[in-house]
């Protein structure tokens, strides 16, 4: 018989199958001393063979979201060459970190040249004139940080370009882009947002992930 969805509390989860979420989790993110910890108190096999690319990814992933993206497009040319020849949009975002901090640093010649010499190819191609726009408006303010392009200088922004960047090299080295708790998030988020429209119709509230999480 199949499994009623809205019976989902009774459905019995492997402790095994929990540690194995975990440790795509921190693999995934590159936690790797919580990783070992997590190993020597739980017994589960740990994946050897990630332990070398997690060390690269996490220096890389740190130099992006620490804005040093000089040294991030090194190490990843370093590690998985032809990534970002092929990921325009990626080496786009990465380029333009390392613009944001010469403006940050009032590094104003030196971030035109560099705006010269890095952004004139993809002028070329209309999906980023705009976003060049954003970024060379930013020259106009002595505090950037003001600036309606402000969120160009979050560290939300960096932490989202440093994001894909894992991603891809993940994809790029054959792995899962998503851990395995991100994908049981999504499916779970639409199986119960799916419910909750039927609930709702008895007057239940939709469902809000931050909701649930929090009960």
């Amino acid at each position: 018989m199949d499994a009623d969805p809205k019976q989902y509390e009774n459905i019995a989860v492997n402790e095994s199958d929990i540690h194995k979420i975990v440790v795509s989790y921190l693999v995934h993110n590159c936690f790797k001393d919580t990783l070992e910890s997590f190993v020597a108190c739980t017994g589960v096999k740990q994946p050897i063979d990630h332990l070398e690319g997690m060390d690269k990814r996490k220096r890389i992933f740190n130099f992006a979201l620490d804005g040093n993206a000089s040294k991030a497009i090194e190490l990843t040319e370093e590690f998985v060459p032809g990534l970002l020849e092929e990921n325009k949009d990626l080496h786009f975002d990465l380029l333009s970190l390392n613009f944001v901090e010469l403006v940050c640093s009032r590094k104003i010649d030196e971030a035109l040249g560099f705006a010269q010499s890095k952004f004139t190819p993809f002028g070329k191609e209309q999906k980023y004139v705009e976003k060049l726009e954003d970024f060379m408006a930013l020259l106009a303010y002595e505090e950037p940080e003001k600036s309606p392009m402000f969120h160009l200088l979050s560290e939300e922004h960096r932490q989202h370009v440093a994001d894909s960047l894992n991603r891809a090299i993940l994809a790029r080295t054959k792995l899962p882009s998503f851990s395995v708790m991100e994908r049981l998030i999504q499916q779970t988020t639409v199986v119960k947002q799916y419910l909750s429209q039927e609930s709702s119709k008895d007057g239940h509230q939709p469902f809000s992930l931050a909701d649930f999480l929090k009960s």
